[in-house]
């Protein structure tokens, strides 16, 4: 918990359980109470991704589960906007809500070219605000 309240920006991923994220991540947040009363999450920028096994397996409703704990700690949810040209041309993986893979069935299938460019796009985001929020509390 002590990572969690010192960070400066937050990516969490978990994988696609029937449209949710996994249970221990689950369970994980479910004991950050003692965060939550303290605020120390507060304004911390924070994005999501995922990763299914099949196309329309749940991507975009585990990250939105997973954006729920993290709006509750008062956290500031960044997506992927239409401006990343990646997110017009996939026909695998990616969503406005975060980076998503689709692995397959049995995970044989590696990483898109899209779905890389996502990630990285998506982290580069994450680091640019984290770096502006760091900036604009000094």
């Amino acid at each position: 918990m002590a990572d969690l309240k010192d960070c400066s920006g937050l990516a969490l991923g978990s994988p696609t359980h029937f449209g949710n994220m996994a249970a221990p991540m689950k369970y994980f947040w479910d004991n950050t109470v003692t965060l939550w009363l303290a605020g120390n999450l507060q304004n911390k920028p924070a994005c999501v991704f995922t990763s299914t096994g099949s196309m329309h397996g749940g991507q975009e409703t585990t990250l939105m589960s997973m954006m729920l704990p993290l709006l509750h700690h008062g956290m500031m949810v960044l997506g992927l906007p239409y401006a990343e040209p990646a997110l017009n041309r996939t026909n695998r993986g990616g969503t406005p809500y975060g980076a998503t893979h689709v692995s397959g069935a049995t995970h044989e299938e590696p990483i898109t070219a899209d779905e890389k460019t996502l990630a990285i796009a998506q982290g580069k985001r994450l680091a640019k605000i984290t770096k502006a929020m760091l900036n604009f509390d000094a």
